[in-house]
């Protein structure tokens, strides 16, 4: 029967026909036949199945094999015995070099039919041996696959005892092993099937035997931690993680975090291979045996290994979020990985420019994971606005991506933020605070916030920005008894000619902070800046002079000269005067009083005030960008219907006042209009935003700050409980007071009094009112009949031959900003630009205006936007728009730089002489010398980070191509944002990228 059988099957008959002779054979079998024929039958039919070049042939080797099993089951057993599958195993079946591939299979078919006869327990014994030897052996997946079929079908053939333990770790090294080969969706689906089907095995054996989990978990963090593999384990080794039970979760991460046996390295590498399973789209709780490692390195505070591992992967994650099959446990890990990395802005910034693409293509899936996971990444998004505000320039694109979608509220954002943290104590993290590899490219340096400190980083770039200040304090001479200045001007020192990215302002910090500020808590700028210029005032007050004489003008007169040189630095440089008069109504008496100040701090008028309507007895006056000189007609101005007349003062004469003059922005060489279609300020233009392309000025219905320096300026009803006491009338009687401004300060300082106090919530809130600040301006300033003679006499801008005002020109140099809503919370940052008279020096001595082609622009000006450690170029343009794009940054504090000309007075002309660099300060001997140690420690320091960091990048595993993600379609028009179609669903290519 068998040679008919073989016969038929070896035929070239139609197959239909073959099955009509082979089942004819079949219902033969079933009857009883010698022990001879069944044996030729049996090997005939093991033949077909193992060697048969067909699946028909093996098919009918199965069904003979079957049916030999059922109806002859003795001569199966004494056939299918413990030699004949010893030699199956080892030796294989089959010519060399064509073992046949379906042992495993024919093992497993086999073995339903002698589970019940004697032999059995022999052949199981034999299993349990031979199949812990071919894992060992490292077979292909689907071998594995096939191995864990016949284990799962038949129980009794898993390894026992110590033996099992070691299965189940070499299964785990198999399972590290499979690659997939093929990029075609068939091979990558039978791929997955057989990677799952291998985990469950290890899953059942856990189930029934839980000793053998913790070996297991060793052996898999062994591989995934090991440094010597040439080629990075399978990301199939997710797969046996989702397996685990979370019970355990705890107890395991605790061991491994606390294991002194376990290297940085090691451990930076496994976390790093742990991340990349992300990518498993089959895999159960890899997300939270991610996050709960990542929490348990914060933990012992590996933060070094935090950082690292989050750099170098948390892009690969971001990029995961395309693919809906793998998006929610990707989302899990960039959320905790973000919100946990509160020290720096790196991560986040990394993120950047992917966003918007990223956006893109999730509103073009439309789907509910899709819609889910926008409001969750906006959600994040504003969290890390909130916590690293600042970078108006780099957020504007995703602000504008996401604008769209719900903002979360402020304590929403605060809980995210505070459950996250890795750590509640940031000098735990003063050492890992952003790593710069070199300068700015601007050139110049940031300041390290020591924990909160931004309100003292903005204050003192701003400082060191306001240049004739900077160079006075360079200049100083050696071996003063100033402590806090000579702090200031190491610092300055260093800020100038450091080579680092950012430098610790720590000393300085301690030298100048404010009894009464509470240590890591955010502070009011304006209030620290007071109280320095304060404390270096009074030093230098108390006879401690730090400075060398600044050189005298020809033009001094003695008595000025005298006046001067009795004046301390923060005098000359921020101090101006004010006189404050009182008139009462009644007798019209006026009291008068003169006081200094170092700067204005200016109220906002109340929101029924006409703010566009020029209210002040002495208006400001406002210059858009210009050339850098002073008009050369300002009696043109003095014909302006906006013109308010000043009502004289008992015993004064009539004096017309200073015009509100806005000069818009004109072409170089042609004169400034303050009448012209095109001027924007206060009154001048119909369309204000029409001047500058409609972003450099704010809304029409904003205020500027020529509003609230006119308020400032308008006189105050002193009425019902704010009645004077008019000595004359000795009664209090209603009143009038006014300030008038009778010496200008070198630097105007301007602080807007956002923050107020609210009764009904017992808390100071802020006023988010968006500013216009004018980059040029012009403030009128008192002045005596003798100073008037002397103005006219050098011919100074003046209103009217008979004013008592003069005219005086200020231009915007830095402004501190404000990021939030409370002066309790929140961050600052500061934009500023270098204002010199480079132009104005160069020109002639007799006023002769050069032609219009060497004048340069004052908006064009290079700005610069220091927030922290980092330093970036930016624009004026940025500075009129930021509480456009960020409500709640809003301009602060603001420095304005009198510029020096005809309507300056003799002192400041002399301190802008004195202060102009003529190539930089000479610094002393020690000054020059720490500079220089620290600049060749730094060398030192980048030379031995660059090593380490080699050792760490080197251990990390590679993942060449994540980036592809976003890029493989940014050519393609029709792409969702560089994505693949149905973001990641579909195309083999893109699910092969996914998974491998």
């Amino acid at each position: 029967m068998d040679k008919i059988l073989e016969a038929v099957v070896m035929s070239s008959y139609p197959n239909n026909v073959k099955q009509g002779l082979v089942r004819r054979v079949i219902e033969a079998a079933k009857q009883p036949m010698d022990s001879e024929q069944c044996w030729s039958m049996l090997e005939l039919s093991t033949k077909l199945y193992l060697t048969g070049d067909t699946k028909y042939k093996r098919e009918i080797g199965k069904e003979v094999l079957e049916v030999y099993g059922h109806y002859h089951p003795e001569e199966f057993e004494e056939f299918f015995n413990v030699r004949f599958l010893l030699s199956l195993l080892q030796e294989g079946y089959g010519p060399l070099g064509k073992r046949s591939h379906y042992v495993l299979d024919y093992i497993q078919l086999g073995l339903q039919f002698v589970l019940e006869s004697p032999s059995a327990n022999s052949i199981f014994s034999l299993l349990r041996i031979e199949v812990l030897r071919k894992v060992c052996e490292r077979p292909s997946p689907k071998q594995c696959a096939k191995i864990s079929r016949l284990l799962t079908q038949h129980p009794q053939c898993i390894p026992t005892g110590k033996h099992q333990v070691l299965f189940c770790q070499q299964l785990i090294r198999c399972i590290g092993q499979f690659q997939c080969v093929s990029e075609g969706e068939e091979d990558i689906m039978e791929f997955l099937e057989q990677v799952n089907k291998v985990s469950g095995l290890l899953q059942r054996i856990w189930r029934t035997q839980t000793s053998a989990i913790l070996p297991s978990l060793k052996e898999l963090f062994t591989i995934i931690s090991s440094t010597e593999e040439q080629e990075a384990p399978s990301n199939a080794l997710a797969s046996v993680v989702q397996f685990v039970p979370l019970e355990l979760m705890d107890g395991v991460i605790r061991n491994l975090t606390n294991d002194d046996s376990i290297t940085d390295v090691q451990m930076m590498t496994a976390i790093g291979r742990m991340i990349d399973w992300v990518s498993w789209p089959l895999g159960k709780n890899i997300d939270k045996w991610i996050i709960a490692l990542l929490k348990g390195l914060a933990a012992v505070k590996k933060f070094s290994i935090l950082i690292e591992v989050t750099l170098s992967k948390i892009e690969k994650v971001f990029s995961k979020l395309l693919y809906p099959i793998v998006r929610e446990g990707a989302l899990s890990v960039l959320q905790y990985m973000l919100l946990s990395f509160q020290h720096s802005h790196e991560a986040f910034h990394l993120l950047l420019p992917h966003i918007p693409r990223l956006v893109a293509s999730l509103k073009k899936e439309d789907s509910n994971s899709a819609a889910s996971s926008l409001e969750q990444l906006a959600e994040l998004i504003h969290c890390m606005f909130f916590r690293f505000s600042g970078f108006p320039d780099l957020y504007e694109p995703v602000l504008e991506a996401v604008k769209a979608l719900p903002i979360p509220n402020e304590d929403r954002i605060k809980h995210l933020l505070g459950q996250n943290a890795w750590t509640s104590q940031k000098n735990e993290l003063a050492c890992f605070y952003p790593r710069l590899a070199s300068k700015s490219e601007t050139g110049k340096i940031g300041l390290i916030n020591l924990g909160n400190t931004c309100y003292m980083n903005s204050i003192i770039q701003s400082l060191f920005m306001a240049s004739d200040f900077r160079h006075s304090v360079l200049n100083l001479t050696e071996g003063n008894s100033q402590p806090l200045m000579t702090k200031l001007q190491w610092l300055f020192a260093f800020l100038e000619h450091s080579q680092r990215p950012a430098i610790s302002p720590e000393s300085f910090l301690s030298a100048s902070w404010p009894p009464w500020f509470t240590p890591g808590a955010q502070q009011d700028c304006s209030e620290y800046l007071k109280y320095l210029l304060d404390r270096l005032h009074e030093e230098e007050k108390t006879g401690k002079r730090i400075y060398q004489k600044l050189k005298e003008s020809s033009l001094m007169s003695q008595a000025v000269e005298h006046h001067y040189l009795n004046k301390t630095l923060i005098e000359k440089m921020f101090g101006g005067k004010m006189m404050t008069k009182i008139r009462c109504l009644k007798c019209l008496n006026v009291s008068s009083r003169e006081e200094a100040f170092t700067d204005l701090s200016l109220a906002f008028p109340p929101p029924d005030r006409n703010v566009h309507g020029s209210t002040s007895i002495l208006p400001v006056e406002e210059i858009g960008p210009q050339l850098i000189e002073p008009p050369e007609n300002p009696s043109q101005l003095t014909g302006s219907p906006w013109i308010q007349r000043k009502p004289p003062m008992t015993g004064e004469p009539a004096a017309p006042p200073m015009l509100v003059e806005t000069v818009g922005f004109q072409e170089p060489g042609e004169p400034a209009n303050p009448l012209s279609s095109d001027a924007i300020g206060v009154d001048a233009a119909k369309d204000p935003c029409s001047a500058f392309g409609g972003q450099a000025c704010a809304p029409k219905d904003s205020r500027s700050v020529l509003d609230l320096i006119n308020y400032f300026l308008s006189p105050e009803r002193l009425t019902a409980e704010n009645k004077y006491h008019c000595e004359k009338c000795a009664s209090l009687q209603d009143a009038e007071k006014v300030a008038e401004l009778t010496e200008g300060p070198h630097y105007l300082i301007l602080t807007l009094l956002r923050f107020s106090f609210d009764p009904r919530t017992m808390k100071r809130k802020k006023i988010l009112d968006n500013v216009s600040i004018p980059v040029v301006l012009k403030l009128p300033i008192l002045v005596t009949p003798e100073e008037t003679e002397d103005v006219c006499q050098r011919g100074k801008d003046r209103v009217g031959p008979e004013s008592g005002f003069m005219s005086v020109v200020y231009d915007l140099c830095s402004v501190v900003v404000h990021s939030g809503i409370s002066s309790e919370s929140g961050h600052y940052y500061c934009y500023s630009r270098e204002c010199t008279d480079t132009i104005l020096h160069g020109q002639p001595k007799d006023g002769t205006a050069k032609p219009a082609s060497d004048k340069q622009l004052d908006f064009e000006i290079q700005w610069y936007l220091f927030n922290d450690t980092r330093v970036s170029f930016s624009s004026f343009e940025s500075v009129s728009n930021v509480t456009s794009f960020f409500p709640k940054d809003t301009a602060y504090v603001l420095f304005y730089r009198q510029r020096p000309g005809r309507q300056s007075c003799p002192l400041h002309e002399a301190l802008a002489e004195a202060g102009r660099p003529h190539g930089e300060p000479s610094l002393h001997k020690d000054l020059m010398e720490a500079i220089s140690k620290d600049n060749i420690l730094y060398l030192q320091e980048q030379e031995k980070e660059a090593r380490n960091r080699a050792a760490y990048i080197s251990a990390l595993p590679k993942s060449p191509l994540w980036w592809r993600d976003f890029d493989r379609d940014k050519d393609d028009d029709n792409s969702s944002g560089g994505c693949s179609p149905a973001a990641g669903g579909g195309g083999s290519g893109s699910f092969h990228g996914l998974v491998f």
